[in-house]
């Protein structure tokens, strides 16, 4: 897209990658409007860092001198994201929280904020290749808001977008990658679904493959056998064997008879092989128990075809 004179909404989280997205689509000759999301937070972890976060992206908006808002999507948050975590755990499931909240928030509430403001489209400091690819995450996220999505950083390495916020002298040119989701605060994933599951079942808090420390290890979590019972199955491998993975609620953005490719975590390796039906099957064995709850996405020649969730 030519954006010389489009109005662009552009997501800014407090970040480098998204300041950076910001300057350059300013220098392109847009119209850019900075939109801070705020999402939910859990009020008995006490305050968040988005107070901070936002502070740094008004810092950014004034050097960029560039309009700046908050849109408050804390409902879509806790209903998309918190709501539908939980209920995935309480089934013995592992969730991808990240997938959720791009659908449901950072795309999702974002793109209909931004359209309904007059935007001709919006943008996002999310990376789509090299080493920082975050397509995995992005799999979810209809096929039309898609489209609609510029991408400033997407096909850039990090050390040039550092480059480049030095270039235009952003305040946040230093500032460490976030880990984790915001809406924990300090908290670890580990301590929020402890206070909300409760910590006596390792079937809701272990997750298929993670490593757990027991005598004469390693030990690997290889299955659930009954929630309700509170069992767990584990082995000294986590390697699969398998050559097929279930999946549903599959969201297409071209044919799926196009996918040659899939991953089944993110940075993990991608598998080769097809999709039939709800399943995708491979040419060689998976290098690791798939986890239900989890994301598989499908690619053709390093492209985002689709994903949905696994099954089995």
């Amino acid at each position: 897209m030519d954006v010389r004179g489009k109005h662009i909404f552009i997501g800014l989280s407090g970040g480098v990658d998204s300041a950076v997205s910001a300057a350059l689509l300013k220098r392109a000759g847009a119209e850019v409007t900075g939109v801070f999301i705020k999402g939910w937070y859990p009020p008995a972890f006490g305050p968040c860092a988005w107070a901070a976060e936002r502070r740094d992206v008004m810092r950014v908006a004034a050097r960029l001198q560039i309009p700046f808002l908050t849109l408050d999507a804390g409902t879509e948050y806790k209903k998309g994201v918190i709501d539908y975590l939980l209920a995935e755990y309480r089934v013995g499931h592992t969730p991808n929280p990240d997938v959720m909240c791009n659908r449901e928030v950072k795309f999702g509430a974002f793109y209909r904020f931004a359209k309904a403001a007059g935007a001709d489209a919006i943008a996002t400091g999310h990376y789509r290749s090299g080493e920082k690819d975050q397509s995995y995450f992005l799999w979810a996220v209809p096929k039309e808001i898609l489209a609609a999505t510029l991408f400033p950083v997407g096909n850039l390495e990090k050390d040039e977008v550092r480059a480049l916020a030095k270039r235009f002298n952003l305040s946040v040119a230093e500032k460490k990658d976030s880990q984790g989701v915001c809406f924990l605060g300090n908290r670890s994933m580990e301590e929020f679904l402890r206070a909300e599951l409760g910590d006596d079942n390792p079937a809701l808090l272990y997750t298929i493959g993670q490593r757990i420390s027991r005598p004469h290890g390693p030990w690997y979590v290889v299955g659930k056998n009954d929630v309700a019972k509170k069992e767990i199955t584990v082995s000294r491998t986590r390697i699969s064997g398998a050559h097929s993975v279930q999946f549903k609620d599959a969201n297409w953005h071209a044919e799926s008879a196009r996918a040659t490719e899939a991953q089944y975590r993110y940075r993990g390796p991608r598998v080769k092989g097809h999709v039939e039906k709800d399943r995708f099957v491979s040419t060689e064995p998976l290098p690791e128990i798939p986890v239900p709850g989890q994301s598989t996405v499908f690619y053709h020649n390093g492209e985002l075809v689709g994903g949905g969730t696994i099954v089995a």
